[in-house]
C-alpha cells in the first residue's frame, strides 16, 4: 500500500495523517497471509515439539532446526532475488517476525541470523561480499552472528577495544579482541565483528568466517531464559581476515552498528507481537478450564480486567508496528529509485524512522512484560510450574527490554532524536512549542460542539501532543545545553511521546476498520481505554516535567494548560473491559 502523507520520522508530534494513509494488519494480502501461516506451521512441526530438548542448550538440534527453516525459505524473507531470496516488502518482514515471535528461543536464533546475522551483509556489503555470503545465508547454508559488545563497553558500543591492524603485505588485517553476548555463536558459520583499525577512534566492520584459525568460541552462558539459543564469548587472536571482508568503508562501523541497532529495534517490536499473542491465547484456554469456588475462574471480573488489558495493550502496539512499517516501505520504494541500490536504500529507510523504532521497541518490550506477567497470574501456581508454556514465556521476555539497547537508552533516544531532526529542519518543532508557550492563558480543550467519535478522539491526541510541545520548549528553555542530564526529565517526555504515538495509531486504525467493516463496537471500547489511560499517563508524566523547570510566575499557567489539555470523556472502563475480555473467552484464543 502507498502512503498519500509520508511523515518524517518524529513528525507525528506537529503532522497528522488521513486514516486512509496507515496500514493497518487488516489489509494483509493473500501472500502474506500464506507466508505468516507458513511460519506458524513450521513452529508447530519443528519447534514446539524440540522445545525441552532445545531449552537444556543443545546447540546441534537448534543448528538443525535453523537449517530446516532455511530450506523451506524462511530465511530469505529479505534478501532480493539475485542473492537467493524473496525480496518481500518489510511489512511482509516484520509480519514474519511477528509470526515466528512465538517460537521461544528459536525466535532469538532465528531473528539474530535473519537480521544482525545477516543483514549488514546485504546493507552494506559489496558485490562480491553479498554474492560470497549472502547467497548462502539466505538459504541456511551459512548461519551468521553478530560481534558488537565487550566485556566493559555495552551501550557504549564504540568504547569497545578489538583491535585490527594491516599486514605489511597489505592483504590481510590482524584481529585480536574479545567479544561477549553474542547469539548462535556456538554454530555461526560467518561473524559480523567490530573492530578499531590501529588508532582509529570510530569502529570498523568485518566479515569473519569462525573457522578462521585464532577463533575460539567459549562455552554458553547460562542464562535466566532464551536457554535454547547458544549465546556465547567469542575470542579472536591473531586472526588474519582477508582485506576484501572489510564491510562498508574504513571508520564506517559505528554507523553500521547503529543502523543495525534501529532495524534490530523495529523487528524486535513486531516479534514481541507473536510472543504476546501465544501468551494470551495460553491465558483464555486456562482461564476456561480452571474452576475455583465451583466455576470457571474466567466469570471473575478480576480475571477478565486482565485478560482485556492484556488485549488491548498487545492491539495498540501491533497497530503502531504496521504503520510505521508501511512508512519504512513507502519511503524505501523512493530511496531505491533515488540512488539504486537495494540494500542501502533499504538501511537508510530504515535508520530514517530512529525515533520509532525506538518508541516500538519501548513499548513492545513493556507490553510484553506486562502479559506475559498476568498470563502467569491468571495461571496461578500452576503458572510458576516448568511444566506451562507461561513460565518458559515469562523468563523469555525479559530480555527485551535489554536487548537493542535497554530501554532506558531507548527511552533518552525517543526526545533526543526527535529534537535533533527539529534542528535539521525535519519539521517546526520549535516554532509550534513557542506558540503555545507564549500563549499558555489561553490554552483550552478545544471542545466543540456535535463532534463525531473520531473528531472527538483526534482532538485529545492533538492535545496530547501539545501538551509534550509545552514541556520540551519548557524543559529546552530551562536546562538548556545540560538537559542531557536531565534523563528524568526526558524520560517524562518520552513516555508522553510513546503513549501518543500508540494512541494515535490505535485511532486510525479503529477508523480505518470502521471505513472497511462498519460495526467496531470493541474496537471502540479498546480505544476509549486506551485514550482514558493515555491521558493520565500524560497529565502525570507534564506534571513531574513541569515541577522540575517551571517557575513560581508560569506555574499556576503551565498546571492549568495540562489540565486542559488532558481532559478526556467519562468512560465505563469496567463493561468496556468486559466485552473485550467475552468476545476472548468465547473465542478461546487471541482473535482480534
Amino acid at each position: 500500500m502507498e502512503n498519500g502523507k509520508l511523515l518524517k520520522s518524529g513528525e507525528f508530534l506537529v503532522s497528522e495523517i488521513d486514516s486512509k494513509d496507515a496500514f493497518i494488519p487488516e489489509e494483509f494480502n493473500e501472500e502474506q497471509k500464506m507466508i505468516a501461516q507458513t511460519c506458524s506451521d513450521f513452529l508447530a512441526a519443528e519447534v514446539y515439539p524440540n522445545l525441552e530438548q532445545v531449552e537444556k542448550s543443545d546447540r546441534e538440534l537448534m543448528k538443525s532446526i535453523l537449517k530446516k527453516s532455511g530450506e523451506l525459505g524462511l530465511m530469505g524473507v529479505s534478501i532480493p532475488e539475485e542473492f537467493g531470496g524473496f525480496g518481500q516488502s518489510f511489512v511482509t518482514q516484520m509480519l514474519v517476525a511477528e509470526t515466528t515471535g512465538a517460537g521461544y528461543s528459536f525466535s532469538v536464533a532465528y531473528m539474530a541470523h535473519c537480521g544482525i546475522g545477516t543483514l549488514p551483509i546485504m546493507y552494506y556489503g559489496n558485490k562480491d561480499q553479498r554474492q560470497r555470503y549472502v547467497t548462502k545465508l539466505a538459504t541456511g547454508e551459512y548461519l551468521g552472528a553478530y560481534c558488537l559488545t565487550e566485556p566493559g563497553a555495552g551501550s557504549d558500543a564504540n568504547s569497545g577495544k578489538t583491535n585490527a591492524k594491516l599486514t605489511e603485505d597489505g592483504k590481510h588485517y590482524i584481529l585480536n579482541g574479545q567479544k561477549m553476548w553474542i547469539t548462535n555463536a556456538g554454530f555461526a558459520d560467518t561473524l559480523v565483528v567490530f573492530a578499531k583499525i590501529d588508532t582509529d577512534r570510530v569502529l570498523s566492520a568485518f566479515i569473519v568466517e569462525s573457522k578462521y584459525p585464532g577463533v575460539v568460541i567459549g562455552p554458553d552462558e547460562h542464562k535466566m531464559g532464551i536457554k535454547g539459543s547458544s549465546t556465547a564469548q567469542i575470542y579472536f587472536n591473531d586472526v588474519k581476515v582477508p582485506v576484501e571482508n572489510l564491510l562498508g568503508k574504513r571508520g564506517e562501523g559505528f554507523r553500521v552498528a547503529l543502523s543495525i541497532l534501529h532495524m534490530g529495534r523495529l523487528k524486535l517490536g513486531a516479534n514481541v507481537i507473536g510472543a504476546a499473542k501465544k501468551a494470551i491465547t495460553d491465558s483464555v484456554k486456562y482461564a476456561n478450564e480452571r474452576k475455583q469456588f465451583g466455576v470457571l475462574i474466567s466469570t471473575f471480573g478480576a480475571i477478565k480486567h486482565k485478560m482485556a488489558e492484556q488485549v488491548i495493550r498487545l492491539f495498540a502496539s501491533e497497530s503502531a508496528v504496521y504503520r510505521v512499517s508501511n512508512d519504512v516501505d513507502s519511503l524505501m520504494k523512493k530511496m531505491t529509485v533515488d540512488c539504486g541500490d537495494y540494500g542501502r536504500a533499504s538501511i537508510e529507510s530504515i535508520s530514517h524512522y530512529a525515533v520509532e523504532a525506538a518508541i516500538l521497541k519501548v513499548v513492545g518490550s513493556e507490553m510484553l512484560d506486562f502479559v506475559a506477567d498476568e498470563a502467569v497470574q491468571i495461571h496461578g501456581g500452576m503458572g510458576y510450574s516448568a511444566e506451562m508454556a507461561v513460565e518458559r514465556g515469562y523468563r523469555d521476555s525479559r530480555i527485551n527490554r535489554i536487548f537493542e539497547g535497554t530501554n532506558e537508552i531507548n527511552r533518552l533516544l525517543v526526545v533526543d532524536t526527535a529534537m535533533k531532526r527539529a534542528m535539521k529542519n525535519d519539521f517546526d518543532l520549535f516554532g509550534e512549542a513557542e506558540k503555545l508557550y507564549s500563549d499558555l492563558n489561553n490554552i483550552t480543550s478545544g471542545k466543540k460542539d456535535g463532534e463525531s467519535y473520531f473528531e472527538q478522539k483526534y482532538r485529545y491526541i492533538k492535545n496530547f501532543k501539545k501538551a509534550i510541545l509545552i514541556c520540551i520548549h519548557g524543559a529546552n528553555k530551562t536546562f538548556q545545553k545540560n538537559l542531557v542530564n536531565e534523563q528524568e526529565v526526558l524520560n517524562n517526555i518520552a513516555d508522553m511521546m510513546m503513549e501518543t504515538y500508540v494512541s494515535e495509531s490505535l485511532a486510525l486504525r479503529v477508523e480505518k476498520l470502521a471505513s472497511m467493516k462498519g460495526d467496531v463496537a470493541l474496537y471502540k471500547d479498546m480505544l476509549d481505554i486506551n485514550i482514558s489511560e493515555t491521558a493520565a499517563i500524560i497529565r502525570k508524566s507534564a506534571f513531574d516535567a513541569l515541577c522540575t523547570f517551571c517557575s513560581s510566575e508560569s506555574c499556576e499557567a503551565l498546571h492549568k494548560a495540562i489540565d486542559n489539555l488532558t481532559k478526556v470523556g467519562c468512560v465505563n472502563v469496567k463493561d468496556a473491559r468486559r466485552r473485550i475480555a467475552d468476545k476472548l473467552i468465547a473465542d478461546n484464543c487471541y482473535k482480534f
